[in-house]
């Protein structure tokens, strides 16, 4: 196969490439782009890589990202540690803060239930939800999962779970629409989400 770039930039497009939601040409434009940055910029870019991927890792309590030994919010003493939000991905936790209404705290699963990209129960933080909520002093768990097919079987299958634990399991209000992502939805649609959630 004909090469039209030097092999180091058919590399660097193919490493954008790997990123969602980036395509082929998107990806050569990335690379195009870092070629451009002054020596300086590129290598900050590059440092802001490294040092992110060596410094972040899960909340050993929550399973949020953080630098540091708890994150924000687990660290914050003013949230109600008796309400639990589940949600998939960090950004999730992201988009629910923006509403500026919830004063619980999280738990991330780091993905969702998905027997067609072969992901089962035992490759999310499931094992980590359960031994917070068994250890006690936990009130309600919100389900806050997508309403899309995964985000509502994760919602089920969890539920059943923590029954046993007598805790009230709760799920978001459709405010946010079926078929969407938690992150793209407003504040006022979270809030409403967040204010009208059910008993499952």
């Amino acid at each position: 196969m004909q090469r039209y770039f030097p092999a180091p930039v058919e590399r660097l497009t193919e490493a954008f490439a790997r990123l969602p939601g980036v395509g082929g040409k998107t990806a050569q434009r990335l690379a195009f782009h870092v070629l451009s940055l002054p020596d300086g910029e590129a290598e900050d870019f590059a440092q802001a890589i490294l040092e992110a991927k060596h410094s972040v890792h899960t909340c050993p309590v929550c399973q949020n990202l953080t630098d540091g030994e708890l994150c924000a919010i687990c660290s914050d003493e003013r949230r109600d540690r008796g309400l639990i939000c589940v949600v998939a991905e960090p950004r999730d936790v992201i988009a629910l803060e923006r509403a500026r209404e919830y004063e619980g705290v999280y738990h991330v699963l780091h993905g969702v239930i998905s027997p067609l990209n072969h992901v089962g129960p035992d490759d999310i933080r499931i094992r980590e939800l359960l031994n917070r909520v068994a250890q006690g002093g936990v009130r309600e768990v919100i389900m806050a999962t997508n309403p899309d097919t995964e985000g509502e079987a994760t919602a089920m299958y969890l539920s059943r779970l923590l029954r046993p634990l007598e805790v009230k399991v709760t799920r978001l209000a459709y405010g946010v629409p079926v078929g969407s992502q938690l992150e793209y939805a407003d504040e006022v649609t979270l809030l409403r989400a967040l204010e009208g959630r059910r008993e499952m």
